[in-house]
């Protein structure tokens, strides 16, 4: 692992790159660096996962994921993300992108334009389109994600570049109604490797592109190469973080068993929302969403739970979400359920 460092006009550019493959020590290594950056630090780190499927902060693991063929027969990893978003696969062949920084520096544009130069710099003519994806000739070659908290803020990605397409479509588990929604036939016309575009393309180049792109679109040079070096507390933090990463409860969750059961498709994203109940009061609940708000669902199971069953009480509830955004999302769920028999 390499940190490039550059300080310029206060700012300080850190590159890291990450030398595992085990998806939750990369998660983790992502979540430490987020918890101890920098105030004036914008940093780029470059990972990588093998034969891994990586779901969003909400989503429910076996709807999304062939868990038992991915895990137990094929010795794969499932790995929860912080972010919210859908659930994708990776192996060597694809390459992971995170942008932390703080919020007062946090420019999606900006940072998905460090992306779009790089690919179009190795002679490729990527664009931005849908909701998170980055697209070549209208396949996907990119999905991005974003979290928020406290102040800081990371966004990260997915390169396709040589991903064995066969093992993303076995498997991830992509419901027929999210197809449909897409307006596609199938996950595997949908996506495309960089590869297959350029063949004489190399994981190397792309690095170094990348890193070029972001030294340039932050207005910096490099200046220094150094190890990271790591204070015993941070080794703490990090071997915490990923006892969480790898845990079944985080991975997995428990899902009890569900009293009432919805399911809905919004054009930002599908909604799962499970009820368990004890004596007419939510005793658990469960909402599930590929949506890009990890926060807002995460707050829909708190802000539900000892609820009583009634429908206008649920739906007044959604209205204490008003602080964390996306009010068009929690209008859409209210009028949804408002249809619900409940």
């Amino acid at each position: 692992m390499q940190q490039i460092t550059n300080k310029n006009e206060q700012k300080k550019l850190t590159i890291i790159h990450s030398e595992e493959y085990n998806p939750w020590y990369n998660l983790a290594l992502e979540e430490h660096l987020f918890n101890n950056l920098d105030e004036d630090e914008i940093i780029l780190y470059l990972w990588q996962n093998d034969q891994t499927v990586v779901i969003g902060r909400n989503q429910n693991s076996w709807q999304e994921c062939r868990c038992s063929l991915l895990e137990e027969e094929n010795g794969g990893f499932l790995a929860r993300r912080l972010s919210g978003g859908g659930a994708v696969y990776h192996d060597l062949g694809n390459l992971n992108f995170t942008f932390i920084l703080k919020k007062k520096k946090y420019d999606v544009e900006k940072q998905l334009e460090v992306i779009l130069k790089a690919v179009r710099n190795l002679g490729i003519k990527a664009e931005f389109t849908g909701r998170n994806d980055i697209t070549v000739s209208g396949k996907k070659i990119s999905g991005n994600a974003f979290y928020h908290s406290q102040g800081t803020a990371y966004h990260h990605g997915t390169i396709l570049f040589d991903t064995d397409i066969e093992s993303l479509v076995k498997y991830l588990q992509v419901s027929q109604e999210k197809i449909k929604s897409k307006g596609i036939k199938s996950v595997r016309s949908r996506v495309v490797n960089l590869k297959e575009i350029k063949e004489d393309l190399t994981l190397n180049s792309i690095k170094k592109e990348i890193e070029k792109s972001f030294l340039e679109t932050y207005n910096a040079s490099l200046k220094k190469v150094e190890k990271i070096e790591t204070k015993p507390s941070q080794i703490k933090e990090l071997e915490e973080l990923y006892n969480k990463y790898s845990s079944w409860d985080w991975r997995y969750g428990k899902t009890p068993d569900f009293d009432i059961y919805f399911e809905k498709r919004f054009e930002w994203g599908g909604v799962e929302l499970g009820i368990a109940l004890i004596d007419g009061k939510i005793d658990q609940v469960r909402v599930y969403s590929d949506a890009g708000n990890a926060e807002l669902f995460v707050k829909i199971n708190e802000i539900l739970k000892g609820e009583k069953l009634n429908k206008e009480r649920i739906i007044s509830s959604l209205d204490k979400l008003k602080a964390v955004g996306n009010q068009d999302i929690i209008n859409d769920l209210k009028q949804w359920l408002a249809k619900r028999d409940i």
